[in-house]
């Protein structure tokens, strides 16, 4: 039996993953456990790691990271923290392979211990493009891993042209687009009344996370959003920004409306209400990489704004605006106006969980294996 570490840092993260890990748990030929970190042990955050336990995974450990939200300095401090946490916790555990999703911090520092303990290394949605510190980040995990289950051809085959081997690269689809529409089982009238909503009126979603080049930007940009909604005509619902350098100031200027009669402020939603309020919004606005790829599965409309999912392939619900200025209540009327599109997904067919799955059970882990080498 295999064991197979994942390593959850975010709320994000680990509601992408669920049906995945539940897949991995039930696969006779695997053995799972989850590394913890990050904001899921933030109280400020929802305290999600009691999201992890209630799912029965078992935990194989726990690394306290302090809020980096004011500081991008505190974002390097904690990937150093995370790579000796997760040094302990592999020689502790000795998983046969680590698991890692997308482009934060905490993977990185998840890719370079297992590195170092000579752990086999799967990456999850690499090959991808955003115009943010995400980018580096996430090319220098799949550097370092030595699988690539990718969500695209696209994703594929630059991870090809990057030097990775074209037999450790599959596409496998974007684990969030499992089971949504399981998880969208809340009707609007529900969602609509256990907020105070009107349903006559339109709704947003706001997901709006902080870019850490732009730390010293993101409250105007912020309180520039929420003014073009207000100005045309939507009730708000927005979710907290995550824990990113420039993400204190941003839940400073939501604070700042928190008494407006149209704007509600979420600190967290379990993963089938996010999915529900995702299916049932009038409009998706911010620049949360679910706007790019999940919300394309239920075509709600979406207004991506600045440059944190800059160059990923995009579904015809994403109307992108580079920046929050006087056009944006304009562009989120005519967007509105349009109303919902057809569901249309680049990134799969919600049937990654199987793949994933069968493939951690079979790729080849002999030493050969783990001998990491460019392909040029």
């Amino acid at each position: 039996m295999r064991k197979v570490l994942y390593l959850s840092g975010t709320r994000a993260d680990f509601g992408l993953m669920r049906r995945t890990l539940k897949a991995i748990d039930a696969d006779a030929r695997l053995a799972l456990e989850v590394a913890v970190t990050g904001m899921h042990l933030l109280p400020d955050y929802g305290l999600t790691v009691n999201e992890i336990a209630a799912n029965g995974f078992a935990i194989a450990g726990r690394i306290e990271t302090p809020d980096s939200a004011g500081s991008a300095r505190q974002m390097a401090v904690n990937i150093a923290r995370v790579i000796e946490g997760m040094g302990e916790i592999i020689a502790r555990s000795r998983p046969d392979v680590l698991v890692l999703l997308g482009d934060r911090g905490e993977m990185l520092a998840g890719a370079i211990a297992a590195t170092h303990e000579d752990v086999a290394i799967v990456h999850i949605h690499g090959g991808e493009r955003s115009g943010t510190v995400d980018e580096p980040v996430r090319h220098a995990i799949s550097k370092l891993a030595h699988f690539h289950f990718t969500s695209t051809q696209d994703a594929r085959r630059r991870l090809i042209r990057m030097g990775e081997r074209e037999d450790r690269v599959w596409v496998v689809g974007a684990p969030g687009l499992d089971g949504l529409s399981q998880d969208a089982v809340l009707p609007r009238a529900e969602l609509l009344a256990s907020l105070r909503l009107e349903p006559a009126r339109p709704v947003a979603l706001f997901v709006h996370h902080p870019v850490v080049q732009d730390a010293d930007a993101m409250a105007r940009e912020t309180q520039a959003i929420l003014a073009g909604l207000f100005q045309s005509g939507c009730q708000i619902v927005a979710l907290a920004p995550n824990s990113d350098a420039g993400g204190k100031d941003m839940r400073a200027a939501l604070q700042t409306v928190s008494s407006h009669p149209d704007f509600r402020l979420v600190t967290h939603f379990p993963r089938s209400q996010f999915v529900s309020w995702m299916a049932i919004a009038d409009l998706m606005i911010g620049n949360s990489s679910a706007g790019i790829i999940e919300a394309g599965s239920f075509g709600t409309p979406v207004v991506n704004v600045g440059s944190r999912q800059n160059l990923r392939e995009r579904n015809p619900n994403v109307t992108d605006v580079a920046e929050a200025d006087e056009a944006l209540p304009g562009v989120i009327r005519a967007v509105l106006a349009r109303g919902r599109l057809e569901p249309h997904n680049v990134y799969g067919d919600g049937a990654a969980a199987p793949r994933i799955a069968a493939l951690l059970a079979s790729v080849p882990l002999d030493p050969e294996a783990l001998r990491k080498f460019n392909v040029y």
